[in-house]
């Protein structure tokens, strides 16, 4: 799903009151529609109050409609105008009379006028004060109106954007409505993708109001949404007389004393995700280890009992991945090294770099040069705060992670609640998967043996990319639903991963 601007979003409602058309009146009609059709189910009390914050702007009129259809709904419902510049848009007031003709409503001049109006006990807050058009910071009076609701005990469920958010760019300051929930009209917006707003955005879905179809499919963004209709679309069929060898043999390179378990991990993710054979390559004190705990994986000892030194024989596999829990010794920096020179003078094999691999890559920033084209690395924040920097807000960095890719030609996994993923065409993908229980030790390499599976199958850099975070995520999810978040442990998730298989649709072909 692409994921528009607030500019293209303005274009996109313009062409469709021309193209379809239709009234921007009866659009803004349709949209209140639509967020009232979802309120409805989260809030079915009719005798529950329900208090709408309206500016005197579009989003405003949004929430006088939903104000009327909620009315008509049988709710206790209570408007207050702020009408603090006398400045209202034509829709707004069009939409004022006929919410005039079944409710009373106050206006509100100045901040001291809301202390006079503040009985709303128990009811739900709509916010239509801003959406998504707002350009500049609020001050004066309305940082006020602000900061009072945020203080409130009420829940607030926010129209299309919190008010006072910017939908592209990081918001500076404090005077932004903390929601509890905030439904978008048509496509999420990215700010709802960074940390910085989960406390003012609160909850967030969206859903479509039935924008003009050819402005989506002709207009370009480089911000998507990862969803299971995308997902599903990536999963390559499997054909009747396949073998083992059709699924391609995916080497790990994995563990050191102590920290086997990455490998083991990574290990049964990659034969979770469908790769045809799986073999890895770890220091001897991992052989009792890895054959017992991954009977189905095959071992190949290195040299040294203790930590990583040398590498392999390359040549029979189709996709490595590297990095989960190999330690930072000098013996094995110098084997990594040798790998990525390796790699880059006989491109085979794709390649996964996760965890220690990115560390190492980024106490040697020489050897960018020597990591192959369409490589995927699966940094956490801190690991791709190592390798690139620091950035200010969550919005630069994203802009910083998308110019690296492009840098580089690499895709670069940024984990998290969203995990970003950027493509060397400067696309980027927000993962829709995953939850809070996944926030512990394990799961990264649960994701490199999924990533790395899924490249040994054949499947391209990129599909790899978004089909592994997205399933990985959606174990998760399943494995949460069922043992809980404060139980999961990176081990359900591969358990779970069959599942995920399922729900994506792999037999669907």
């Amino acid at each position: 799903m692409k994921i528009f601007n607030t500019a293209q979003i303005r274009a996109w409602d313009a062409y469709t009151i021309e193209n379809e058309p239709i009234a921007s009146i009866e659009l803004m009609n349709r949209a209140a529609k639509t967020f009232t059709d979802w309120f409805i189910p989260l809030y079915p009390d009719t005798q529950r109050p329900v208090v709408v914050f309206a500016g005197t702007g579009n989003n405003g009129g949004d929430g006088l409609v939903v104000a009327r259809l909620l009315h008509w709904q049988l709710y206790d419902v209570k408007v207050l105008v702020c009408d603090f510049s006398g400045q209202r848009s034509p829709d707004f007031q069009q939409q004022l009379g006929l919410l005039q003709k079944d409710l009373d409503v106050i206006f509100l001049h100045n901040y001291q006028e809301l202390l006079q109006n503040r009985d709303f006990k128990n009811a739900v807050i709509i916010d239509a004060l801003f959406g998504s058009g707002l350009s500049r910071p609020l001050e004066g009076e309305w940082t006020q109106v602000i900061d009072f609701l945020n203080q409130q005990p009420n829940e607030i469920v926010a129209i299309d954007l919190p008010s006072g958010l910017f939908a592209n760019q990081c918001t500076p300051g404090e005077s932004v409505i903390h929601a509890t929930r905030t439904f978008s009209f048509e496509t999420p917006k990215r700010a709802f993708f960074f940390p910085e707003n989960a406390g003012r955005v609160g909850q967030w879905d969206y859903s479509s109001i039935g924008l003009h179809l050819d402005y989506y499919t002709q207009t370009e963004t480089p911000f998507h949404y990862l969803t299971r209709n995308q997902a599903t679309l990536l999963v390559h069929p499997r054909a009747k007389f396949s073998h083992k060898g059709t699924f391609g043999h995916a080497l790990i390179i994995a563990g050191s004393y102590g920290k086997m378990g990455a490998a083991t991990l990574a290990a049964r993710a990659c034969l979770k995700s469908g790769a045809g054979l799986v073999t890895v390559h770890a220091p001897r004190c991992g052989n009792v280890v890895l054959q017992t705990a991954v009977p189905e994986a095959m071992f190949s000892a290195g040299q040294r009992a203790k930590h990583w030194v040398e590498v392999p024989d390359i040549q029979s596999y189709s996709a490595i991945g590297t990095g989960c829990g190999i330690g930072q010794e000098p013996e094995t920096a110098r084997a990594l090294e040798h790998l990525l020179q390796t790699l880059s003078s006989a491109p085979g094999a794709g390649l996964v770099l996760d965890a220690d691999a990115l560390n190492l890559l980024a106490q040697h920033p020489a050897w960018w040069r020597h990591v192959p084209r369409n490589t995927i690395l699966t940094p956490h924040p801190k690991e791709f705060e190592r390798l690139f920097g620091k950035t200010k807000d969550s919005f630069e960095r994203n802009d910083l992670q998308r110019l690296k890719a492009q840098e580089h030609g690499v895709f670069i996994a940024l984990k998290g609640a969203h995990t970003a993923i950027a493509s060397p065409d400067g696309s980027c993908w927000f993962n829709s998967t995953g939850n809070p229980g996944m926030a512990s030790g394990g799961t990264g390499d649960t994701l490199t043996g999924i990533l790395t599976g899924l490249l040994a199958q054949g499947y391209s850099p990129r599909d790899a990319a978004l089909l592994g975070v997205y399933l990985h995520g959606l174990a998760g999810d399943l494995a949460a639903r069922e043992l809980g978040q404060e139980a999961l442990t990176a081990g359900d998730m591969i358990e779970f991963l069959g599942k995920a298989w399922l729900a994506t649709g792999s037999l669907s072909h």
